[in-house]
């Protein structure tokens, strides 16, 4: 037998109200370090200024009730005598507290300090024969004192915390700066620029202290390096491994048309074709990776340049104009991408394959399974295939090679392709949407 479900308690949600959204700005380390040193320097102040507060005060009240236990000593002296009391003394005088003339009617002698006339007094007062005895003193110059103190301490302090702020946001401001440059350099790395670095002055001084922000500056050029140097030299084996398959491969197709006619034949011819493409493929790919592609732009018909690549790949592809536009690109670069765009959707994908231009923006639609998961959310990988083709001998999966070159060479352009599926409410498909970057509406332009 199962026990009782514990049920977790709900949590607590504040209302709408309550729950402030603060700008994005005050995310920054400098808010923050700012919003610190502020709360740090106000708490020191607020507690030195209460110390000194405190202290000053209770010797300046000590004083004035010492010169007021003074001054009602001798009025008890005349008092007892007979004689004339001093000034500002007498019994029951007007104006002394109501809590004093009790303290001093049981027996007990005291001092107090009250607003008489609109100035501060301080009263001493002390028994005489069931009455009260009680001289009076000046306090104004004492408050003003207290006052004074209390003025300087606050204007003091907002000028210290002033000071620190600043001082801070500076010192800050500048770890920020830094901080900022290695992140444009990260993001600049990450967009494939391998050549940039940070650079920092306290990278290039083994001598000299270094502190966590260049750390990591170091750290980033250390790795950008490696990373290029290891790039570099796939790039190198792919070439170079590309140029020497292409001689032998020549001769082996060479020998392949002297074979007599028959299906062993064609099978072999099959396979070297498929060879020299992979090798072709390698090579362009290699071209693009080194970034040595250079484009030759001029003047052409989208619809026209579309209608050429579908001729060119030997497809059933139907096309569909729009809108046709002119656009400033390189021909054989946009053929080549359109080429095996259409090539990937008849091998991996159904019938009927649609090439639709709408403006700048170019769509290769198939009505199969769509793409992978992977391809989607990362775009294509080299070598990989995730879809069994039906075209060529023997039901080959393909190399993975087309949409690679397709967004690089798309890169080369400064278009952007992506890649979606068409979903099932849509007639599923894979769907491939190529934009173009500048376009004008006709020759004359």
């Amino acid at each position: 037998m199962t026990g009782p479900v514990k049920r977790r308690p709900p949590r607590l949600r504040l209302p709408a109200w309550l729950r402030l959204r603060l700008p994005a700005w005050t995310a920054t380390l400098t808010w923050k370090s700012a919003c610190f040193i502020v709360v740090m320097c106000c708490s020191l102040a607020a507690m030195v200024g209460a110390l000194v507060h405190v202290e000053v005060t209770r010797q300046t009240v000590s004083t004035a009730r010492e010169k007021a236990l003074g001054k009602l000593h001798d009025a008890s002296r005349s008092y007892e005598a007979g004689e004339n009391l001093p000034p500002d003394s007498g019994i029951d005088p007007a104006g002394l507290p109501h809590s004093l003339r009790e303290l001093a009617v049981s027996g007990h002698r005291g001092t107090i300090v009250s607003e008489y006339d609109g100035r501060p007094i301080m009263w001493a007062a002390a028994p005489a024969d069931g009455r009260a005895l009680a001289t009076a003193i000046d306090y104004s110059q004492s408050a003003r004192t207290i006052s004074g103190l209390d003025n300087a301490i606050i204007g003091s302090s907002v000028l210290a915390i002033g000071g620190t702020l600043l001082v801070g946001a500076f010192a800050v401001t500048r770890i920020t700066r830094r901080l900022h440059q290695t992140a444009t350099v990260a993001r600049r790395i990450t967009q494939g620029d391998l050549d940039a670095r940070v650079g920092d002055a306290r990278t290039k001084d083994p001598s000299r202290r270094q502190d966590e922000v260049a750390t990591v500056a170091a750290a980033l050029d250390t790795m950008a390096g490696s990373l290029q140097s290891k790039l570099l030299s796939e790039q190198r084996f792919t070439a170079d491994v590309a140029h020497e398959l292409r001689t032998p491969l020549t001769g082996l197709q060479a020998a392949s048309e002297l074979l007599p006619e028959g299906r062993p034949t064609e099978l072999v011819r099959e396979r070297v074709r498929t060879m020299r493409q992979l090798t072709e493929d390698l090579l362009e790919i290699s071209r693009l990776d080194s970034g040595s592609e250079r484009v030759e732009t001029d003047l052409h018909q989208l619809g026209a340049v579309a209608r050429r690549a579908v001729r060119a790949s030997g497809t059933a592809t139907e096309v569909v104009v729009v809108r046709d536009l002119y656009v400033e690109t390189d021909r054989r670069r946009m053929e080549r991408v359109l080429g095996n765009l259409i090539a990937n959707a008849h091998k991996h994908g159904r019938q009927p394959v649609v090439l639709t231009v709408d403006g700048p923006v170019v769509t290769v639609r198939d009505h199969g399974d769509g793409y992978p998961e992977y391809l989607v959310a990362h775009g294509p990988q080299r070598f990989r295939s995730g879809a069994a083709g039906g075209g060529g001998a023997g039901g080959a999966k393909g190399h993975g090679l087309g949409l690679t070159i397709a967004v690089g060479q798309a890169e080369v352009l400064g278009a952007a392709l992506v890649f979606r599926n068409a979903g099932a409410e849509g007639g599923g498909g894979a769907v491939a949407v190529l934009t173009l970057p500048a376009a004008v509406a006709g020759p004359s332009a």
